[in-house]
């Protein structure tokens, strides 16, 4: 992937405490950022493809 500005939309996610830990906990074990980790989650979603009418 090149190298790009991330900031196209800035999002507030609000999660119960047990998910916040999870979370925590997981980025602690990889290394990684919580950024990284819910980008490559999202990524990884499936999705239908958009109709002309431009519904999602």
């Amino acid at each position: 992937m090149t190298n790009k500005k991330w900031a196209v939309k800035r999002i507030t996610v609000n999660l119960a405490a047990q998910e916040a830990e999870k979370l925590e906990k997981y980025c602690e074990q990889t290394g990684r950022p919580a950024t990284d980790v819910i980008r490559e989650l999202i990524r990884g979603l499936s999705v239908a493809e958009d109709t002309k009418d431009g519904n999602r």
